[in-house]
């Protein structure tokens, strides 16, 4: 698989300078960290998920969860396990489809090592777990589970934890839940994938629920437990992990209190009927939160509704300004420091405090491309837009 894989190779050149990489369910854990994308959930009882599955990934989907939690009724929750491995089963029959990368997402720790056994030879096509309500109390029984399971099955298995629980926000615990949530995704480290943040969660202790032209930044309190969460766990020393971007709950038309946040000049011609259609399906506030996200540290978003991936992956694409001050930073001769005027001249490039973000760059560029140096944003979302 590979991003913007679904579209024709010739449009691709077209389009990119260095295009995506080509990656599997079986590449380092580094490259799918990096490579997950718009990750998007359905509940586990939709009687067509091997069908669902299949034209997600067809429409440029490379990371979905199955959810057996929060999505769900409590009592469907048998029946959707069943339609699990029946769903599986049918994938399996289906050899020539390109599958994206496959999460569950649990209730329960037992869950995990008897799905893998009820699975069996189709486990193949499963790459991890996604553990809710995430502490070092909870979550070290998933952690636990899941390293049993991934024995037993010979498949390996990642974990993604959601960080959503309530110790996180309230002030007076969040610095010891954040410290438990560190000692317990260390001790794992090589099973973890990524963080994922359940900002919905964090809004209910409050009764609290974002306009759709607010993003998950204008919601102080929301915004100050993502920073925290960034400060411990999204470190760029080596002891961090991926952290990615929250959900966004609009894909329908409300009615406006602010003015679009899209400005006009990037969407000239055609691409004004683009621009129009983005605002009448919320689209601006998205694209905004998707700029703050990786503003803020983030990268990759959970996503609820197909029409937020082609946004959150043109949004992704490393530039070509991006691309050349990244390479410029990581040069072997410039090892020692320094500072270097931009190749554009109209910035600084200062080697030690800049590496971070320039190797964090070129990790994104290999899995996401880089873009040409006419191509901008429009181009690639308008691509990568399901036909």
């Amino acid at each position: 698989m590979r991003h913007f894989g679904h579209i024709a190779p010739e449009v691709r050149q077209r389009l990119f300078h260095r295009e995506p990489c080509v990656f599997t369910a079986d590449s380092p854990a580094r490259v799918l960290s990096a490579a997950l994308g718009a990750t998007l959930y359905s509940p586990a009882t939709r009687p067509r998920l091997a069908d669902d599955i299949v034209k997600q990934a067809g429409r440029g989907v490379v990371s979905m969860v199955l959810c057996l939690e929060d999505s769900i009724d409590d009592a469907d929750v048998p029946a959707a396990e069943e339609n699990l491995v029946r769903q599986f089963e049918r994938l399996a029959q289906r050899p020539g489809s390109e599958l994206p990368l496959l999460f569950v997402r649990v209730r329960a720790p037992e869950q995990i090592p008897d799905l893998v056994r009820r699975f069996g030879p189709t486990v193949r096509l499963l790459s991890g777990f996604v553990l809710p309500k995430f502490t070092e109390e909870r979550g070290v029984p998933f952690l636990e589970a899941l390293a049993a399971a991934e024995a037993a099955g010979g498949r390996r298995l990642f974990a993604m934890p959601v960080l959503e629980s309530p110790d996180l926000l309230h002030l007076e615990t969040r610095r010891d839940a954040l410290a438990g949530i560190y000692r317990a995704v260390d001790k794992y480290r090589d099973r973890v994938l990524a963080l994922r943040l359940g900002v919905t969660d964090f809004c209910s202790a409050y009764g609290l629920r974002r306009a759709p032209d607010m993003t998950a930044y204008d919601v102080q309190i929301v915004a100050s437990v993502i920073a925290d969460v960034v400060n411990v766990l999204g470190r760029a020393d080596g002891t961090g992990f991926t952290v990615t971007g929250p959900v966004w709950e609009y894909f329908r038309l409300q009615e406006r209190m602010f003015k679009p946040q899209l400005r006009r000049s990037p969407f000239t011609g055609e691409a004004e009927e683009l621009r129009t259609a983005l605002i009448e399906h919320d689209m601006d506030g998205l694209l905004r939160e998707i700029s703050l996200d990786r503003a803020n540290g983030l990268l990759g978003k959970t996503c609820i509704h197909p029409s937020h991936v082609a946004p959150v992956h043109a949004l992704s694409v490393v530039s070509q300004e991006e691309f050349s001050d990244a390479q410029d930073i990581l040069r072997p001769e410039r090892d020692g420091g320094g500072v270097l005027r931009s190749a554009y001249t109209n910035k600084m490039n200062e080697v030690k405090p800049h590496r971070a973000w320039a190797e964090r760059t070129l990790l994104r560029a290999e899995v996401f491309g880089v873009a040409r140096e006419e191509v901008g944003f429009v181009d690639l979302l308008a691509a990568g837009l399901p036909g």
